[in-house]
């Protein structure tokens, strides 16, 4: 009978469609087979479960020497807690066999297994170095504090500046909704005698771009006002909050 291989065992475990209509019916068909995919299902779900919170318990230093020589990789630094290579562990997981031998083909798999479990995290780990690298900077930021008229709102705004350099002020706020108008999002020159409409909130948070040719040396103050849908683009005159930005 062929069985399944090491690798497509692993796979499987690890959640990936790999089987055929024809494995498949040989999974039902091999006990060996499934007492294989069952165990490697096991080590999946423990070492998934580790990952929230439980605590690992460190292997001994042969387990990571053979794990890089199973799978061709020079040997990583060995962590500092890890047992001496003659201790004995309950990770150590290879099946005894009559005789007193080990099955090579389920230490095979279990190596499979650790060695795609590490390739999945560090493209994890690299997915996440990426979205770090790429995630905008805060130069500036403001607490936006409420006018007499409405009392209670608050809010903050944050100028983010991007890899591309584009900035962006990302506004959040604690403001009661209207059932009419809306909220408009401006940059005040801090002499309050010209003012530049960023764009409409629509709910409690928004990015807006900011563009290009505004000078934020002269257009400091963040403001948001209630708009009446008079249809009319000028500032209403009603700003709920209003602050300064700082860091520039």
């Amino acid at each position: 009978m062929s069985h399944l291989d090491d690798e497509q065992l692993a796979l499987l475990a690890l959640g990936e469609k790999v089987a055929s209509v024809t494995d498949c019916a040989h999974l039902r068909e091999c006990a060996a087979c499934e007492e294989e995919l069952r165990e490697l299902l096991h080590a999946v779900t423990v070492a998934r479960t580790a990952i929230h919170g439980a605590e690992l318990e460190v292997p001994p230093r042969r387990v990571w020497s053979a794990i890089a020589a199973e799978v061709g990789v020079a040997p990583s630094p060995v962590p500092a807690d890890a047992p001496a290579a003659d201790s004995t562990s309950a990770v150590d997981t290879d099946r005894e066999m009559p005789g007193g031998g080990r099955s090579p083909r389920r230490r095979r798999g279990m190596f499979v297994l650790a060695a795609a479990a590490v390739l999945l995290a560090g493209l994890g780990l690299a997915a996440w170095g990426v979205a770090r690298i790429s995630a905008p900077t805060v130069v500036a930021q403001a607490e936006l504090s409420a006018f007499p008229s409405h009392a209670g709102a608050a809010g903050s705004a944050d100028l983010e500046r991007g890899r591309d350099g584009a900035l962006n002020l990302v506004v959040t706020t604690d403001i009661d909704p209207t059932s009419d108008g809306y909220r408009e999002v401006w940059l005040i020159r801090g002499d309050g005698g010209a003012l530049i409409s960023l764009g409409l909130l629509d709910g409690a948070s928004g990015s807006f771009a900011v563009p290009g040719d505004i000078d934020l040396d002269e257009y400091r103050l963040v403001d948001i006002s209630a708009e009446p849908a008079d249809g009319d683009p000028a500032h209403s005159g009603d700003s709920i909050v209003r602050g300064e930005l700082r860091g520039l």
